[in-house]
C-alpha cells in the first residue's frame, strides 16, 4: 500500500510559475474577484501586459489550471507589488508565500534593490506573512481602500539575492 502511494505522489502535479499571458487574463480575474472587494477588470489587466513597460506579472499553475497571479511594477532599482491572490481552495498550502517569494527573485534578477506594497490594515494574515519575508511597516495611507476607507499599512524590504532563496550562497 505504501508503495502505490509513493507512486501516486511520484506522478502528481508539482505547481509551477509562468509569465502571464493575455489568455491568463479571464482565470486570473476569477481568482481577483474572489479575492478582493475592489477587483481590477479585465481591460486592466491586459493593459498591464501590453502597455506598461514597468508590469511584471506571474501565474502559478497547478494540474493544468491557475491558481494564483502576482504583479510588480519596477521602477528603476524598486518594484512594487501591484496584486498577489491564491484561489481560495488553494490557500493553506504556502502557495501565496511562494508567489511572494518568485516575486522577489524576479524583482532581484530585474535589478530591485528594494521592494514595497500596501496591505490593509486589518489583513493581519498577509501582515504576518509579510513580515515573516522581510517586509517591515513604514507608514500609513489613510483611507486608502475605497470599499470601506480603510487605511493601508506600507511596508518595504531590502531585497538581496541571498535573502530571496533562502540559503547562503
Amino acid at each position: 500500500m505504501m508503495q502505490s502511494s509513493q507512486s501516486y505522489q511520484q506522478f502528481a502535479s508539482a505547481p509551477r510559475f509562468r509569465s502571464m499571458q493575455q489568455d491568463d487574463i479571464a482565470a486570473v480575474c476569477t481568482i481577483e474577484r474572489e479575492a478582493f472587494t475592489t477587483p481590477w477588470s479585465e481591460d486592466a489587466f491586459r493593459n498591464e501586459l501590453t502597455h506598461n513597460q514597468y508590469a511584471h506579472y506571474i501565474v502559478l499553475e497547478y494540474d493544468g489550471l491557475i491558481v494564483g497571479y502576482g504583479g510588480l511594477w519596477l521602477i528603476i532599482d524598486e518594484a512594487h507589488i501591484t496584486n498577489v491572490a491564491v484561489k481560495s481552495e488553494y490557500r493553506g498550502r504556502g502557495w501565496g508565500e511562494k508567489l511572494m517569494q518568485r516575486l522577489k527573485e524576479t524583482a532581484v534578477f530585474l535589478g530591485a534593490r528594494r521592494m514595497t506594497l500596501e496591505v490593509r490594515v486589518s489583513n493581519t494574515r498577509a501582515k504576518q506573512l509579510y513580515e515573516k519575508l522581510g517586509f517591515y511597516g513604514v507608514g500609513i495611507r489613510k483611507e486608502y481602500y475605497t470599499d470601506n476607507r480603510e487605511d493601508a499599512l506600507i511596508m518595504w524590504a531590502n531585497l538581496t539575492s541571498d535573502s530571496n532563496r533562502g540559503d547562503s550562497a
